[in-house]
Formats: C-alpha cells, sequence, structure tokens
C-alpha cells in the first residue's frame, strides 16, 4: 500500500509554498535545488524530497552576504496556502528568540 501524499508525506517544494518561505511553487523548487537546504541534517536539493510531520528543516536564506539561517521543526502539513497566520502554524521556529530577549524598543 502506497503511502498518501498530504497525508502522510507532502512534497518539499509544495511545502514550502503553502509555508510561505516564496511566492511561487517554481521559487521554492529553485530554492531546494540550489542546496539552501537541509532535511533532517542531510543536504537535499530534490524538490520532491519527502517532508514529514517532525522533520526538522535548515533554510539558508538570502545572499552569502545578508544570509539567515532559520530551522525549523515541522509540526503539520499543508492543507493549502493560506494567509500567513495559517502558514506561520506549520512549524516551529527554533531560533526563534524567547520573549524575554528582544528589545523593549526598536533601535533608532
Amino acid at each position: 500500500m502506497a503511502e498518501a501524499e498530504d497525508r502522510d508525506w507532502q512534497r518539499l517544494d509544495k511545502w514550502l509554498w503553502c509555508a510561505r518561505v516564496a511566492k511561487t511553487r517554481a521559487d521554492c523548487a529553485r530554492l531546494v535545488q540550489k542546496g539552501r537546504l537541509r532535511l533532517n541534517r542531510q543536504p537535499v536539493d530534490k524538490p520532491g524530497a519527502r517532508l514529514r510531520v517532525g522533520d526538522v528543516l535548515t533554510l539558508a536564506l538570502g545572499g552569502p552576504e545578508h544570509g539567515v539561517v532559520r530551522i525549523w521543526r515541522i509540526r503539520a502539513l499543508a492543507a493549502r496556502r493560506g494567509p500567513a497566520p495559517e502558514a506561520r502554524g506549520l512549524y516551529d521556529d527554533l531560533d526563534a528568540p524567547a520573549p524575554d530577549t528582544l528589545p523593549a524598543s526598536p533601535p533608532a
């Protein structure tokens, strides 16, 4: 019996698009093909890689000078590409600063 996509697993490029990492699914696929992601610490370059709940995704976003690395634990598979608050519910940001370490006011 084959696993059902979107129930047991989801294509990486589709999930990234639903999580609003990029504007189009093709942009998400290119991001994966460039080798900018790791899935459970392993480099991944195939947009069709299978993503499951509980996996850890490391994303290198931006260029080499202003790059940002995010580490996300997958909380849910995406049913659709919804609004940003819904997209943020798909993952836990493991790099998010603790609320008590945030600056009280933005720098001038």
